[in-house]
């Protein structure tokens, strides 16, 4: 599903934040990424949803090299991922529910479809009675599993996670990530999550590490 083909990334300065990468995702498969702070991981991950491009190289969806995508293209190509953030990017002025249905309205989906795939969505997570609350009325552990729901609603063929777990107390961490784990693979989504947390490794298909910008495969 997605390639990374000699993949380099230079930011503005000369700061190498990929060197010559290449990586393969298939369909349904798992991938954990780890690494040091600054190793590459979200540069990863913006690559692959058109936040950032490469400086040589190409990144492959479906054998598509989108890097050469136009900006106006892009809109499309963010359809099929789903995102979840550190911080969970929910908005405060809207309710549980207009937050996952975000998603589903830009892309144009029937108010009877988008609310039945947000309720579901909410269901999975085990927030269905938290529909009409907004992100402030809930907890830490409750605004990124609505974050994970929103990622997931509009049932995109590949999830990308930066972080997801990384504000959470570790109880609540494992809590979120059984959830995250449960909705992927129940739906049969490729994913890539990168984290510090080397304890969910095991839990993973396969594993990789990036280390200064370079990756190779940890397990």
């Amino acid at each position: 599903m997605i390639q990374f083909d000699k993949v380099t990334k230079r930011y503005d300065g000369g700061r190498e934040a990929l060197s010559n990468v290449s990586l393969e995702i298939g369909a349904g498969e798992l991938i954990f990424l780890t690494g040091h702070s600054g190793a590459g991981k979200s540069t990863v991950l913006k690559l692959i949803a058109l936040i950032e491009r490469p400086t040589r190289g190409q990144v492959l969806f479906e054998g598509r090299n989108v890097s050469r995508l136009s900006d106006r293209a892009i809109p499309r190509h963010r359809r099929q991922i789903g995102m979840v953030f550190q911080d969970h990017k929910l908005l405060e002025d809207r309710t549980v529910f207009e937050n996952i249905a975000l998603p589903m309205i830009i892309a144009g989906y029937s108010h009877r479809e988008i609310r039945g795939r947000v309720r579901a969505a909410l269901d999975h997570v085990g927030l269905l009675d938290k529909e009409k609350r907004t992100p402030t009325m809930l907890s830490t552990g409750e605004q990124q599993r609505i974050g994970i729901a929103r990622a997931v609603v509009a049932r995109p063929k590949l999830l990308i996670a930066d972080e997801p777990t990384g504000n959470l107390d570790p109880e609540t961490a494992d809590a979120v990530f059984e959830q995250l784990m449960a909705l992927v693979r129940g739906s049969n989504l490729a994913a890539l999550v990168a984290t510090h947390n080397l304890a969910l490794a095991a839990r993973m298909d396969r594993t990789l590490s990036l280390q200064n910008g370079k990756i190779s495969p940890a397990s």
